[in-house]
């Protein structure tokens, strides 16, 4: 089996699939911070059912995903994940 029918098959079963799947990402137009955070926690609590979570979040961790909610974390939270912390 490859690597994107593997992908393919995680993503069929993931809850932000439908009409739902417009708050992973910013809007077009200007959002004001309030607006975000509503948003950004709308789609949080959607991750928080899926029962793909994990492979979604390693999918943009491994492609080191800019934009949206993916696993559960925006885009800031992903990044600290991945840059190592100064000790």
């Amino acid at each position: 089996m490859s690597i994107q029918r593997i992908e393919v098959e995680w993503q069929m079963k993931a809850e932000c699939r439908g009409p739902q799947a417009v708050v992973f990402f910013p809007p077009s137009q200007f959002e004001r911070k309030e607006d975000k955070l509503q948003r950004e926690n709308r789609a949080k609590e959607i991750c928080t059912q899926c029962s793909v979570q994990t492979d979604c979040l390693d999918y943009a961790l491994s492609i080191r995903e800019p934009h949206g909610i993916w696993g559960g974390l925006n885009e800031l939270e992903r990044k600290a994940l991945l840059t190592p912390h100064a000790v």
